[in-house]
């Protein structure tokens, strides 16, 4: 069942969306509204905007959009009732649980307590005589028991009926194991545990649920890591492993891993600030929700080539974030773990404070294999290098490393701050190339992903959106409108169902801002309809400007209509004629 009317309005009330939005980003005044750098995605110019006089944000740059219950949604990774007991715990305020739930909820909240019977299952396991290999197995990494106990390290047994028969005991079915990523379905139809013969790393968000598993095998079975896959409580690009443990820290700065053994032996030794990605490449999402508990990222990648190559990767996404990015190269090719087992954590702490900026880091990637002594290499490293500069906006910061380059290859500074400039004019133009093709195409429909349809009706959709907009804005209006324009005469599928809810809301008294109409649409639909509305803010239609609209989706729906019947009689199309001439004229 839908939430009451009444409480939405009053958790609408008392959830002012600036002010929430305002502890995640910097907000600055742009006349009636409010900008900033969008948390959704990585930019330097703000595209973020609140209009605090519907209650909705946009973001002109990725697209995301909607009312502070999408805002929470998103920046928290949470679902719609998750949101809602966010902002009803802040507001001081009950949800009506009895009406509340809805079946997306109840499948997130059945896995995460099979997640959470799962990690109890594993971790029991690992101290059971069936548990010995994996004992063994962190025994030999050198792990204290408090620290296999903090982190809720377990082990899978090789049964591949144990934790679903144990699952099934306590209620749980088949269906919602597979669901949740912990068994799958054999080709008899039969569930069977997904994890066996590994030692298992619960995966923890931030409020403390475990939503996913790692597990790494004991033998040679393939993959070596074997991870839960997207499930409805959980997407791994947007969550990091120990973050949960990390962000207490408060230090300012946090260490990034690539694996779960490197964290757990970096926070054993003390370091308790390292999180590593979830078995993926870093993913700007990842870097966005670092930003919010540090200012400085130390990537701290294996040095082999493959961890160096990932390095490479994750600098530059780390500083679309507005990171301070440095590298930690570990000697002699050990990964974190193997270094701090062979000289001690003061040893990684003096590796970790003299660590170089990714600049440098950079630098020195692109001199290595290269003889300065020969002027074409010379020449090609210069090249590299002032690439490299190009990409740093601070002019200043260019400056001093074009310096040191200049007086490396022995040539003028100015020398190296032209080459620098040239490859910042280069990029800079491929930039507002980018941006101009993204904006031709979101103008010609092309990039709708909610709305298919528009590139192909864009003079109906444009004017059925203009209606949309004027009628959450007016909601008054909406008789006259409907009188003349029944939502069957929108062309575009998704325009008629946004429509014809708002239609149907006033019809029956009800509210029509977009937290009303959140529970009704995804998170994408919300983003298109918060879209409409920022189109259209700061402008007003006149009555006769709506007569304009309705007419022009009339006109399109007879020619589809035209075009849809072949066996229309031509005295209908004349009639159709006769009646486009009368608006013309």
């Amino acid at each position: 069942m839908p939430l009451p009317e009444l409480f939405l309005q009053e958790l609408k009330a008392r959830s002012d969306l600036a002010e929430i939005a305002s502890s995640y980003v910097s907000l600055k005044r742009s006349g009636r509204n409010l900008v900033g750098l969008c948390p959704f995605h990585s930019e330097k110019s703000p595209s973020f905007n609140i209009y605090p006089e519907n209650g909705s944000f946009y973001c002109f740059g990725c697209g995301a959009g909607g009312d502070v219950i999408t805002f929470v949604r998103r920046i928290e990774n949470l679902d719609y009732m998750e949101a809602i007991r966010f902002l009803a715990q802040r507001a001081g305020m009950q949800v009506p649980e009895a009406e509340a739930d809805n079946g997306m909820a109840r499948l997130r909240t059945r896995i995460m307590e099979i997640n959470r019977e799962t990690a109890r299952f594993y971790y029991s396991v690992l101290n059971s005589d069936a548990g010995r290999e994996g004992r063994e197995y962190f025994g030999r990494r050198a792990l204290k028991p408090e620290t296999v106990r903090h982190f809720g390290l377990g082990y899978s047994p090789a049964s591949r009926f144990a934790l679903v028969d144990l699952l099934e005991r306590k209620g749980y079915t088949p269906n919602e194991m597979i669901l949740a990523n912990v068994a799958f379905q054999s080709r008899n139809g039969k569930a069977v545990d997904r994890f066996f013969g590994r030692v298992m790393f619960p995966i923890i968000d931030l409020r403390g649920n475990v939503v996913a598993f790692g597990g790494r095998t004991l033998g040679d079975d393939k993959p070596k890591y074997l991870n839960t896959s997207e499930t409805p409580a959980f997407s791994k690009g947007g969550m990091l492993f120990a973050l949960n443990f990390a962000k207490n820290c408060n230090t300012g700065r946090l260490i990034l891993c690539e694996g779960y053994m490197d964290v757990i032996a970096l926070h054993q030794a003390g370091f308790q600030e390292a999180v590593a990605t979830l078995g993926t490449s870093l993913t700007p999402a990842q870097a966005r929700l670092m930003a919010r508990y540090a200012k400085e990222i130390v990537v701290c990648y294996d040095s082999d080539e493959p961890g160096q190559k990932a390095a490479s990767r994750a600098i530059p996404i780390l500083r679309d974030a507005g990171l301070i990015v440095r590298v930690l190269t570990v000697e002699g090719g050990k990964d974190p773990d193997e270094y701090i087992k062979a000289n001690g954590p003061v040893k990684f702490k003096q590796l970790l404070d003299s660590c170089g900026n990714d600049v440098e880091y950079r630098l020195q990637k692109a001199k290595q294999g290269r003889n300065l002594q020969n002027p074409e290499q010379r020449v090609e490293y210069l090249n590299a290098a002032s690439s490299i500069l190009s990409t740093l906006e601070n002019r200043i910061e260019q400056e001093v490393y074009a310096g040191r380059l200049a007086q490396e290859a022995g040539i003028a500074t100015s020398a190296v701050m032209s080459q620098i400039q040239v490859f910042g004019k280069r990029n800079r133009k491929k930039q507002i190339k980018k941006q101009f093709q993204a904006a031709q195409r979101q103008a010609a429909g092309l990039q709708d992903r909610v709305n298919p349809e528009k590139a192909e009706n864009l003079r109906a959709a444009v004017a059925e959106e203009a209606l949309i907009a004027h009628l959450l804005k007016f909601p008054e209006s909406a008789g006259k409108i409907t009188f003349s324009l029944p939502p069957e005469k929108f062309i575009t599928a998704f325009n008629r169902r946004v429509y014809a809810i708002i239609v149907g809301r006033i019809t029956d008294g009800k509210s029509v801002g977009l937290a009303e109409l959140s529970e009704e649409f995804t998170m994408d639909e919300i983003s298109s309809i918060a879209r409409i509305l920022a189109a259209q803010d700061g402008i007003t239609l006149t009555g006769q400007d709506v007569q304009e609209y309705i007419s022009i989706i009339s006109q399109e729906n007879d020619k589809k209509m035209i075009n849809r019947d072949e066996s229309i009689r031509a005295e209908e199309i004349e009639d159709y004629l006769k009646r486009l001439r009368q608006q013309k004229k």
